[in-house]
């Protein structure tokens, strides 16, 4: 398995970024599609739009966020394809998912990194 980073799209694209797969629902404000760098838009790996909504962010709730989020990987057949996609473009090379949220602790993006870092793992 090869390296898995994170980047806010925001940030610019680098070579050492590898497959850049965006794994946010909705496209980044102020973006163009043409210049995101985006190898792949994985919306559906993404919390559904309910989780999005009610977690809004919060740290205060960004504990209860990830055991929801985590659950949805696991029981969810679309986010379990997903999921899929993301193990095979590891084993081919570097991945950088790219995401848009302001916090960089707080974040989906975060619970997902560590998910597949733990699968490395297994």
């Amino acid at each position: 398995m090869y390296s898995l980073k994170m980047k806010r799209i925001y940030e610019g694209i680098a070579p050492e970024d590898g497959f850049r797969i965006l794994v946010d629902r909705l496209w980044p404000r102020g973006i163009k599609k043409e210049n995101a760098g985006v190898d792949l838009w994985l919306k559906d790996i993404a919390p559904s739009p309910e989780l999005r909504k009610w977690f809004c962010h919060d740290p205060e709730k960004f504990e209860d966020f990830k055991v929801r989020y985590l659950e949805e990987l696991e029981t969810e057949p679309v986010k379990q394809k997903a999921v899929r996609s993301v193990l095979q473009k590891l084993e081919e090379g570097d991945v950088t998912f790219v995401y848009a949220a302001k916090d960089p602790v707080h974040n989906h993006v975060v619970v997902l990194r560590d998910y597949f870092l733990d699968k490395n793992h297994e």
